[in-house]
């Protein structure tokens, strides 16, 4: 995987996400854990934990498109769905844990 100095990709089974350096990864991370507390019934978490859903989902996703889709490659857009993938399968079984928050 060949990745521009500064930036940051992650291998995950066989899918490669590089939404492009840290902040990308922020950047994906905020809107997956945004559509993905949208997509999700019940009261949200939270700005920052929103966050840390989106990015742990988008290796969550990873694992799962790399079921799929092995030796995929993603570039910003394809790293956000794959990430809100995750995020959602995430949030869901969160919910399942704490039910509550609903």
């Amino acid at each position: 995987m060949a990745t521009m100095p500064g930036e940051v990709g992650v291998v995950l089974a066989s899918v490669i996400l590089n939404p492009g350096g840290w902040l990308g990864w922020l950047i994906v991370g905020l809107l997956a854990g945004a559509i993905a507390g949208t997509l999700i019934r019940g009261r949200g978490y939270g700005c920052l934990v929103d966050v840390i859903v989106g990015i742990v989902g988008a290796f969550v996703g990873g694992i799962v498109v790399g079921f799929f889709l092995p030796g995929t490659a993603f570039g910003f857009f394809g790293s956000l769905i794959v990430a809100v993938i995750g995020a959602v399968i995430l949030l869901a079984l969160l919910r399942l844990i704490s039910p509550s928050r609903a």
